[in-house]
């Protein structure tokens, strides 16, 4: 079982670090720096498929991608490439959700909705046919976030939390706080009350609450709000700033 699907079952926080470089060696030297999770940002980051599968083979199947877009094909080719945690972005509906849901799961008795494609004799997903119990697992074995990051998604959080298969909801700060017509503020009151106030719900709803800061008192304050995937660095951003730094002395 994908050992990071069962840790965040538990009453524990778990910080990770956001890989946006595109690296082999960034992500090695994150991968061993004693981050609970690593996240391998295909939105935004400089990432095509080999990327990927390169970066996953270093750090490991508990590995999380963040796909670009909510598209099936995309969670197929990823999930193919033997990675368990799947982030989509921009999830504004429940009917969004259940699209994700279905296209991380194969078609089964527990989940006939499912989409997803059958290729596991010859991807690296099933050590290319090595683990002959690949498809009575993997099911189980994945998990789904799907990000809230518009004022829509908030307005339709119960219902996306609601929806089966997705296992939690990670709340995007920046695309939230724009949406709410903040653009330039993050630390605006309202975009912090309103992740709090979504944190708070993805909790009582009994999914996993995710977040993303990378201020160390914020972090905090995301966890006591019950986040217990938390994103608390990048790469790129620790790389700029220590540059930054050092350049400036």
């Amino acid at each position: 079982m994908a050992t990071l699907k069962t840790r965040l079952t538990h009453d524990v926080c778990l910080r990770g670090c956001w890989l946006g470089l595109g690296s082999a060696a960034s992500a090695e030297i994150a991968a061993s720096a004693g981050f609970d999770w690593c996240l391998i940002d295909a939105e935004h980051g400089a990432f095509d498929i080999d990327a990927i599968a390169t970066q996953a083979r270093i750090v490991g199947p508990d590995v999380c991608v963040r796909v670009p877009k909510d598209r099936d094909w995309m969670i197929k080719q990823v999930l193919d490439l033997g990675m368990h945690t799947v982030v989509v972005p921009m999830i504004d509906t429940a009917e969004q959700a259940h699209q994700m849901a279905c296209a991380m799961r194969y078609p089964s008795k527990e989940f006939p909705q499912g989409t997803r494609g059958i290729g596991a004799s010859i991807v690296r997903a099933s050590g290319y046919n090595h683990d002959a119990n690949y498809l009575m697992e993997a099911n189980q074995r994945v998990s789904l976030f799907v990000q809230a990051e518009t004022a829509t998604a908030l307005e339709n959080l119960e219902d996306i939390c609601a929806v089966d298969g997705v296992d939690g909801v990670f709340i995007g700060p920046a695309d939230l706080a724009a949406s709410l017509g903040y653009l330039h503020d993050l630390d605006a009151e309202p975009v912090q009350a309103a992740i709090d106030d979504a944190l708070r719900r993805i909790v009582a709803s009994g999914k996993i609450a995710g977040c993303l800061s990378f201020d160390a008192e914020r972090a905090d304050h995301y966890e006591k709000m019950g986040a217990k995937f938390l994103a608390i660095a990048s790469d790129v951003a620790l790389l700029a700033a220590s540059l930054r730094w050092v350049a400036s002395r």
